[in-house]
């Protein structure tokens, strides 16, 4: 087993011009709870989740990724991480300190490879969360974030080490090379993926929720109200999870999934899964073709926030 450092993903932060618009998508049709909010800033919790918010919305003249956040067990794993991270020469935003964000704790932030802010954090208070109820189509927690990078490779080793991220499995074409890494920080399959893309940018955000039931009816729910579904519903080959991926109001592509699945890390032996082969994109054979036009709409908008921290 492992003795990593980083225990999950905590939350994943976003800048966008129209604050009002990505606020009411976020909160009244998504299912997420605003728990605090400034002047231009929201921070939403998941109601099956402890933690303090899973998404921040910030406003902002361009649209970034603000930066993602990974949780250590303690003060100790937080100025451990930074010491390690320093003494390799990977840019330091800040120190270990207070974080004055909701839900406070201690923690600090570094650029990975390709410019994205990483926070890492302990200590962070613990939100009143409840059991999500049966038919209750809202999302339990945060599952995973997917990146783009031009050198998904180059990105894996970051990962791998500097923060302990293993690989799981990989998504392979037979005439593009390697499509996505898929990377674990827990018995998890996958808490990051790394997709091979033109540009370093956002590929998509994914949503745990209670069950297929559930899951079924979220995804009926945004369809309903008109909201663009870029590919699903579906189950995946690797990582066995459902998926129904949206679009968002500023064109980030979000993801309602349930039964990712939980592995036994001292076994575990990363596999290929050849996506040419239709299966292996859906086992159910319920969504649509996976074509090119659905692939550049994941490609997103080039990140404007590369080695830029941001303001909060």
């Amino acid at each position: 087993m492992t003795d990593r450092l980083i225990t999950h993903l905590r939350h994943v932060d976003l800048a966008i011009p129209d604050f009002d618009t990505q606020r009411e998508f976020y909160t009244n049709l998504w299912g997420l709870t605003p728990v605090a909010e400034d002047n231009g800033i929201v921070f939403l919790a998941a109601e099956g989740s402890p933690e303090q918010y899973i998404v921040r919305l910030r406003k902002d003249s361009e649209k970034r990724l603000d930066l993602i956040s990974y949780g250590v067990a303690s003060r100790e794993d937080v100025e451990t991480m930074a010491e390690r991270l320093g003494r390799a020469d990977v840019q330091l935003i800040s120190e270990p300190d207070t974080l004055h964000t909701a839900g406070g704790g201690y923690g600090f932030r570094f650029f990975d490879i390709d410019g994205r802010t990483i926070e890492i954090s302990a200590d962070v208070a613990i939100r009143q969360h409840r059991r999500i109820e049966e038919r209750e189509s809202i999302p339990v927690r945060l599952s995973h974030v997917v990146l783009n990078s031009p050198d998904p490779s180059r990105t894996q080793t970051f990962y791998e080490q500097h923060l302990e991220f293993a690989l799981t499995d990989t998504l392979t074409h037979p005439h593009l090379g390697e499509m996505m890494k898929f990377m674990r920080c827990n018995p998890q399959h996958h808490s990051l993926a790394i997709a091979k893309g033109p540009h370093v940018s956002l590929h998509h955000v994914s949503f745990e929720m209670r069950g297929l039931d559930e899951y079924m009816r979220g995804t009926g729910r945004l369809l309903r109200a008109g909201t663009r579904l870029l590919w699903g519903p579906g189950r995946h080959a690797a990582g066995d999870n459902t998926f129904s991926y949206f679009i968002d109001p500023h064109g980030n592509t979000v993801e309602y999934t349930t039964e990712l699945e939980l592995l036994d890390e001292d076994s575990w032996h990363p596999s290929l899964y050849d996506v040419s082969r239709l299966e292996n994109q859906d086992q159910w054979g319920t969504a649509n073709p996976f074509g090119e036009l659905v692939a550049k709409e994941s490609f997103n908008d080039v990140d404007r926030g590369l080695f830029i921290a941001p303001p909060v």
